[in-house]
């Protein structure tokens, strides 16, 4: 007996008072990978690998060498500069001096002169041909709406005031709304029902 609890028949029957097979009949989880619910959805599942043996024809000398900061794959980066260095040795040569030449006048020309241009007084007939002056031609406006070779810009005329709804109007010699004549409803929306004797 436990406090005012009494042992007495229940009223119908409980399933404890029945056999069952026990856990004979176990439902899949729904965890894992493995051994899934069908009747479940089941998430992707990653699976960590280790990591791969290294090969045997490897050859690589490992972290025991240091790669500097400034070896790119381009190469190795470095900031321009100059290299001082010492002069460049000179060959010195025994050359002929000014003395050397003869600056005589040759009785002939041994070499063909360059062109010359040479000033000289202008010839009668060219002197004498009449040449037209700049007034002779014409050439087409550039500045307007009609040109020939320019793009004209957008223009603008200056008109004087309408005399309608000016200033100056007198608005006591407009027609008022009574000078209209009064126009019927049913020309222009749906006539009303009318009724006849």
């Amino acid at each position: 007996w436990v406090g005012t609890w009494r042992p007495h028949r229940p009223r119908g029957p409980i399933m404890a008072q029945f056999t069952s097979p026990g856990p004979k009949y176990s439902v899949p989880g729904t965890t894992g990978h493995l051994a899934h619910d069908p009747t479940k959805a089941r998430a992707p599942a990653y699976t960590f690998q280790g990591a791969k043996p290294p090969l045997a024809e490897s050859c690589s000398p490992g972290p025991r060498y240091y790669v500097r900061p400034s070896v790119t794959r381009d190469g190795k980066h470095v900031a321009p500069a100059h290299h001082i260095c010492g002069l460049p040795k000179i060959k010195t040569e025994v050359t002929p001096g000014p003395s050397d030449y003869s600056i005589e006048k040759a009785n002939r020309h041994r070499y063909r002169c360059p062109p010359e241009q040479s000033m000289a007084f202008r010839h009668k007939a060219v002197r004498t041909d009449p040449s037209p002056g700049p007034a002779t031609y014409t050439l087409p406006r550039l500045v307007g709406p009609n040109t020939a070779y320019t793009r004209a810009s957008p223009c603008y005329s200056m008109a004087g005031k309408s005399k309608a709804s000016g200033f100056a109007e007198d608005l006591s010699k407009t027609p008022g709304p009574a000078a209209f004549p009064k126009v019927d409803l049913d020309l222009y929306k749906k006539r009303a029902p009318t009724y006849v004797m």
